[in-house]
């Protein structure tokens, strides 16, 4: 039985789509890290460093996006979520790469610029520095989608869910970007996205605003 432990619109999102999309069974198991499920002692003893989103399959654990992503691809051949050309593989471990040290970091210190400071009095400043590094990052991804399609061309791949995670957060009232406005491309993307049934699902079940 493989189990996801995810939250609503958190970064698990990337890999609660690519499980739909792959067609496998599963179980969701929803976190209210509000409420900080994330560190109730029941969660903490599947995966200790407290975050989503965490795939256990069998009693076998495994956390982080990127290497989620690729497993469910791999597990799930036929659903084609990944590329088969070493090129082409490259490509997609470079996307995951450039999103997950580049996006992510940068939005972590919008949202919790606690963690890289004591000083409460530079919270804004870090906040405000970050968001501008977010804004520079997105521009950079959206020239990347300029040739319009997939991440990787005509081929969907896992990537594709990963993109929309960020697509979303910038959207999101941390950022509050325009996201059409300045990011066309992207967003362009995100809405071929919202027209995937794995998406739809994805989306009702978490509470989440479809990209229109």
């Amino acid at each position: 039985m493989t189990t996801l432990y995810y939250a609503p619109g958190a970064c698990s999102l990337a890999s609660h789509i690519a499980l739909e999309e792959a067609g496998l069974p599963f179980e969701g198991v929803r976190l209210d890290l509000a409420k900080g499920d994330q560190r109730a002692p029941e969660y903490l003893a599947i995966n200790e460093r407290g975050r989503v989103p965490a795939l256990v399959e069998d009693g076998w654990v495994l956390t982080e996006n990127t290497a989620i992503l690729r497993h469910i691809a791999r597990i799930a051949p036929a659903a084609g979520l990944w590329p088969e050309a070493p090129h082409e593989q490259a490509r997609a471990d470079e996307w995951l790469a450039w999103m997950a040290t580049n996006h992510h970091i940068a939005y972590a210190h919008v949202r919790r610029p606690e963690r890289y400071t004591t000083d409460e009095d530079a919270y804004p400043a870090i906040q405000a520095k970050a968001a501008d590094t977010c804004g520079d990052l997105f521009t950079l991804t959206d020239v990347k989608l300029s040739n319009g399609g997939w991440a990787l061309g005509d081929r969907y791949s896992v990537v594709d869910a990963y993109l929309l995670l960020f697509w979303t957060w910038g959207r999101g009232p941390a950022l509050g970007f325009d996201m059409a406005e300045r990011y066309p491309h992207w967003t362009a993307h995100a809405h071929a996205m919202a027209q995937r049934p794995a998406v739809q699902t994805v989306f009702a079940r978490e509470g989440l605003r479809l990209p229109a």
